[in-house]
C-alpha cells in the first residue's frame, strides 16, 4: 500500500505542475491573442480589454492555484508518509473526479487507496467472526 501512496503523491505533484504550466501557457496565449484582436477595435471599446483581461486572468489563476497548491502539498505529504496527507488527497481526489479523463482516474485511484487504508486500520479492531 505504501507504493500506491507514493505513486499517488507523485501523480498529484505532476498533475498540479501540468495545471500551472498549462495556465501559464494559456494566460500568455490569451493575452497576446486578445490584445491583437482588440487593437483593431475602436478606442472607446479598448478600455474594456484593459480591465477585462487582467480580471479574468486573476480569477483563472486563483482557481488553478486553489487546487494546484494543495495538490502539491498533499503529494509531498504522501511521499513523506504524513498521516494528514491521505485525508487531504481524498478531498482533492473527490474534486479531481470532475476533471475527465485523467483527473477522474486519479480521483478513483486516491479514493481506492483511502478506502484500503481505512479497511486496514479498522479490521484489526474488530472481533473475529
Amino acid at each position: 500500500m505504501e507504493s500506491n501512496k507514493r505513486i499517488a503523491g507523485t501523480l498529484l505533484i505532476v498533475f498540479a505542475s501540468f495545471q500551472i504550466l498549462g495556465m501559464l501557457f494559456l494566460s500568455f496565449f490569451v493575452t497576446v491573442l486578445l490584445r491583437w484582436i482588440f487593437s483593431e477595435a475602436e478606442l472607446e471599446a479598448q478600455w474594456v480589454v484593459m480591465w477585462l483581461i487582467p480580471m479574468l486572468q486573476a480569477i483563472a489563476w486563483g482557481v488553478i492555484l486553489l487546487f494546484a497548491i494543495p495538490s502539491i502539498i498533499a503529494g509531498v505529504g504522501l511521499l513523506n508518509n504524513k498521516k494528514w496527507a491521505l485525508t487531504l488527497a481524498l478531498v482533492l481526489g473527490c474534486f479531481k473526479l470532475f476533471s475527465f479523463p485523467f483527473g477522474t482516474a486519479l480521483g478513483i485511484f486516491i479514493i481506492w487507496i483511502y478506502s484500503e487504508e481505512h479497511k486496514k486500520q479498522v479490521a484489526p479492531n474488530q472481533p473475529p467472526a
